[in-house]
């Protein structure tokens, strides 16, 4: 699970970056594109146009065409007009007359305040002249818009702004509680006209209560040119009519929607206002609700690929991806605006953590079973091998016993023999089954004291009959003391296998010494054959398992190389170590260093010759 919280970390972290956010935008753009509402609209934009301004003057007769404009529609009989035309400056008098006789002309009006910045970067709100402003039916509106600054689409628009100056609601809004007839009411997370409810949440991250605008499809909205309006008086007679500048050279706000469309400021004011009386808005997913949603999702990756493997676990994970993908839809069809990066990003690269881990852990579990299962084929072979000749003994001296009428004295002999080899193979087995164990970890070493002395005369003893078959003679340089602290039947191997190594490795009539030293509480008891050496790569590879040498090769000897591996645990154990010196064509030295616990005397002579007249 460790891999999947990483993994869950690092795609949470990617998903705050801010170049991210486009991947968001776009997501949320695709859904609203694929979503657009039908409903009925309930107010018109008279548009003031090129063809309007190339017929009455250009922009220098602005305030002449919005006059005319307003004295149109108010023979229409409209329900209320929301003009984003500013107001603050005033013109010729006979204009401005004009003017204000148009506005009082019509039932109800709201005018725009705009935002204009001051010397030493602060803003003030441009409120209408004091006579248009006396026409209105409430306070002024801001028109302002809110422009996405990675890519310039709006999709919200902000309810209110607070600057240094004082505060104005939207023009839409101021809209909407005049054609109600109610106040606007406003809570932390809320903004309330009546029986409508906003959710528009006060935010220091993101100020100004900014709410989703659900926009038509372009056309639904009627747009009605000012030279047009006596042709179209039943689409304005009862409706909220939104009078602006929608051209293009004349126009200061352009408005580029989720669908890639450009309109005119005073249009994104209807569509705002259409989202207004539909009621249905969209919010954004709380943080606590994003985070929820991505632990879901990495928890059902990381379940999946622990309860399940294969092509189950991959179905799964590809299953977990494809939700992940389509919860932002699935989100959006309860109004509700889910981050689509985060969420994807997530559950992908807590797929794929959970799944490269499962692969890398199962291989890995896979190569230690084989491994496991070909350590106990060759600890087997190991065993076989070092019971052939015991048993070799056995079997040879019951076939003689059971075949020949042999004197009471050989048969005494051979009944010895069996008797001691009998007892040999049993150590084996139970060498074997130590090492077993002592190799996993389920056997506790024994923790004895024992003389050294003693376990090498006893391995000489055992040896002595290889070494003469070969003519080879064994030296006891001097005498050996000290003891030691441990398994007295593992040590006993340790020294034998050196010594069997030595013969087996030697060529016939050469010596091999036995060499110990006492010094400073360290023993150290070496071996020292004459055989064919070894170089330095062998050296290197000397105690790894099942690692053949040249010289057991040429020697013909039969073996499984793994005895010297075990050798060097059995001193490991002990807390020792084997030193190793060889050279080609001289011979070889293994020497155990081990800590001594005691001074005793083994009782040997200076220079014991095994057999051997080389």
């Amino acid at each position: 699970m460790a891999v999947v919280a990483g993994c869950f970390v690092l795609g949470w972290t990617v998903a705050q970056l801010p170049p991210v956010k486009r991947i968001d935008n776009y997501a949320y753009d695709l859904l609203t594109a694929r979503t657009q509402p039908l409903w009925t609209p309930h107010s018109v934009v008279v548009a003031i146009d090129e063809k309007t301004f190339r017929e009455r003057g250009g922009t220098p007769k602005i305030r002449e065409i919005e006059s005319d404009a307003l004295e149109r529609i108010a023979r229409a009989d409209p329900l209320l007009v929301a003009t984003d035309v500013i107001l603050a400056d005033p013109v010729e008098p006979v204009q401005d007359a004009r003017l204000e006789m148009a506005l009082r002309s019509l039932r109800k009006v709201i005018l725009p305040s705009d935002l204009a910045a001051e010397q030493g970067g602060s803003a003030k709100w441009e409120d209408p002249l004091p006579r248009f402003q006396a026409a209105a039916a409430s306070q002024p509106g801001h028109v302002e818009l809110m422009e996405d600054r990675l890519d310039g689409v709006t999709r919200q628009i902000p309810l209110e702004r607070i600057v240094p100056d004082g505060r104005r609601w939207s023009l839409l809004l101021q809209t909407l509680s005049v054609a109600r007839n109610q106040p606007i009411v406003e809570t932390p997370d809320e903004v309330e006209i009546g029986a409508l409810s906003i959710p528009a949440q006060r935010s220091v991250r993101i100020p100004g209560r900014p709410m989703y605008i659900r926009y038509l499809p372009q056309g639904r909205i009627p747009v009605i040119p000012v030279l047009d309006i006596e042709r179209r008086w039943t689409d304005i007679r009862g409706r909220v009519v939104f009078l602006g500048v929608t051209a293009l050279s004349a126009a200061r706000d352009r408005v580029v929607t989720p669908s890639g469309e450009s309109i005119s400021g005073v249009e994104a004011l209807a569509q705002s206002y259409e989202t207004l009386l539909r009621g249905e808005f969209l919010t954004d997913a709380r943080l606590g609700t994003v985070v929820l949603v991505c632990i879901g999702l990495a928890a059902a990756a990381g379940t999946a690929f622990r309860l399940f493997s294969g092509w189950a676990a991959y179905m799964l994970g590809a299953a977990i991806m494809a939700f992940a993908v389509y919860l932002p839809a699935l989100f959006f069809r309860s109004q509700v605006v889910l981050p689509a990066f985060a969420p994807a990003a997530v559950a992908w690269l807590c797929t794929a953590g959970a799944a490269s881990y499962q692969h890398f852990f199962e291989r890995r579990q896979l190569k230690r079973a084989e491994a496991e299962r070909s350590r106990y084929q060759q600890a087997i072979h190991w065993a076989a091998h070092e019971m052939r000749t015991p048993l070799t003994a056995i079997q040879g001296s019951s076939e003689i016993m059971a075949r020949y009428n042999l004197p009471d004295a050989k048969r005494a002999q051979l009944t010895d023999m069996i008797n001691s080899e009998s007892k040999r193979l049993a150590r084996i087995i139970q060498t074997f089954l130590d090492v077993e164990r002592l190799a996993d970890g389920q056997m506790e070493l024994k923790r004895e004291p024992f003389s050294v002395g003693e376990i090498v005369d006893a391995c000489l003893k055992r040896v002595t009959a290889l070494a003469e078959r070969k003519k080879i003679g064994i030296l006891l340089n001097n005498e050996v003391i000290g003891e030691l602290i441990g398994d007295r039947e593992l040590m006993e191997y340790a020294i034998y296998n050196l010594l069997t190594n030595a013969v087996k490795y030697s060529p016939a009539g050469t010596n091999i010494q036995v060499i110990s030293e006492l010094k400073d509480g360290e023993l150290r008891l070496s071996v020292k054959d004459q055989g064919m050496g070894m170089d330095a790569k062998e050296l290197k590879n000397i105690f790894k398992k099942f690692y053949r040498t040249k010289r057991a090769e040429a020697s013909g000897e039969v073996g499984t190389g793994i005895g010297l591996s075990i050798v060097e645990q059995i001193v490991a154990q002990h807390g020792g170590r084997i030193d190793v010196t060889s050279e080609p064509a001289t011979g070889s030295c293994f020497t155990l260093v081990l800590e001594a616990h005691g001074a005793g005397s083994a009782n040997h002579s200076n220079a014991l010759s095994r057999a051997g007249d080389g």
